[in-house]
C-alpha cells in the first residue's frame, strides 16, 4: 500500500506533528493496520480508503485506535489533494466521529471538528504531582483539561508520566494558559495511548476552543502548541462545532509490504 509521512499545522518538514498517512484499496484486518502503527511508530497512523465521493478514515496510535485525530485528518486531506484530486476542495470523512469536512482554502486546511466543551471537575493533588506545579482549575470531557499559571509555566513543563497515566475518567490530560503572543497555550499527554507528548493536537483543541472563548469572549483565536517540534492552529468556535486550520508539508512517500 501506498504510506506517506506529512507534517501537519507548520509549513516546515521536522515541525509541527507528524502523521502516517496509509491509502488503502480494500479493507484489512484492523490488527494488521495496528501492527503498521506500532511499526511505524509515530504519534498516529490514519487509513484512508475511498467510499464513492467521500472517503473512510480510521486512526490508530502505536497502541490503540482513537476515535477522533486532527492532525491525521490532517494529514489524509492534504494527501487527497496532493496524490487523488487536485482539484479537490470539500472532503468528507466517515469517521468513528461521524462525517468530519475538511475545506481546503488555499494551503490551509479547515477541520470542521465536534466541539467538546469541558465540565469543572476538583483539583486534586494528583493532578498537581503529575505537573509539578499549581494547576488553577481542572475541567473534563475526552481529556482533562488543567489551567495553569502562564505561558512559561506550560513551556516548561516536565510532568511525571506515570502521575499523568493514573488521573481517572481522561484519554489524555491538556496543559493550557493564556498565550502571549497568540491567544492560548497547550501541551498534550496521552502515555496510556503510547503517545508520552503529541507535539501538535487538533484533538484536543475540540476542548480547548470553547473553553477559551468563553474566557476570552471571542469566537476567532490563535493557538500555539508548546512541544519541542511545535505547532500553529487557527481555531474558530461554532457553538456545537469547532474549526481547525492548518498548514502541512510533506515529508516521506513510499510502500508499505504487508
Amino acid at each position: 500500500m501506498r504510506y506517506f509521512v506529512v507534517d501537519t499545522f507548520t509549513k516546515d518538514v521536522f515541525f509541527g506533528n507528524s502523521a502516517g498517512v496509509c491509502l488503502i484499496d480494500e479493507l484489512i484486518d484492523d490488527i494488521i493496520m495496528q501492527k503498521i502503527a506500532f511499526e511505524n511508530n509515530i504519534s498516529e497512523t490514519a487509513f484512508i480508503r475511498k467510499n464513492g465521493d467521500d472517503f473512510d478514515l480510521r486512526w490508530f496510535t502505536p497502541e490503540a485506535e482513537v476515535d477522533l485525530c486532527g492532525h491525521g485528518t490532517l494529514a489524509s486531506a492534504f494527501i487527497v489533494s496532493q496524490f487523488i484530486d487536485s482539484s479537490i476542495e470539500i472532503m468528507k470523512f466517515h469517521t468513528l466521529s461521524g462525517v468530519l469536512v475538511v475545506t481546503k482554502r488555499g494551503d490551509l486546511f479547515e477541520l470542521d471538528f465536534p466541539s467538546r466543551k469541558p465540565i469543572q471537575n476538583d483539583v486534586t493533588p494528583l493532578m498537581e504531582q503529575a505537573l509539578g506545579c499549581p494547576v488553577l482549575e481542572a475541567h473534563l470531557a475526552r481529556d482533562m483539561l488543567l489551567l495553569v499559571k502562564d505561558e512559561e509555566t506550560v513551556a516548561t513543563l516536565e510532568p511525571n508520566l506515570e502521575c499523568i497515566s493514573q488521573i481517572p475518567d481522561a484519554f489524555g490530560v491538556i496543559v493550557t494558559a493564556k498565550g502571549n503572543d497568540v491567544d492560548f497555550v497547550s501541551r498534550f499527554f496521552a502515555p496510556n495511548a503510547g503517545v508520552p507528548e503529541d507535539p501538535v493536537t487538533g484533538s484536543s483543541h475540540c476542548t480547548l476552543i470553547p473553553f477559551w472563548s468563553e474566557r476570552l469572549h471571542k469566537t476567532k483565536m490563535v493557538a500555539k502548541q508548546l512541544s519541542k517540534r511545535g505547532g500553529t492552529l487557527y481555531c474558530e468556535y461554532c457553538a456545537d462545532r469547532v474549526k481547525i486550520s492548518g498548514y502541512a508539508v510533506l515529508y516521506l512517500s513510499g510502500e508499505i509490504y504487508v
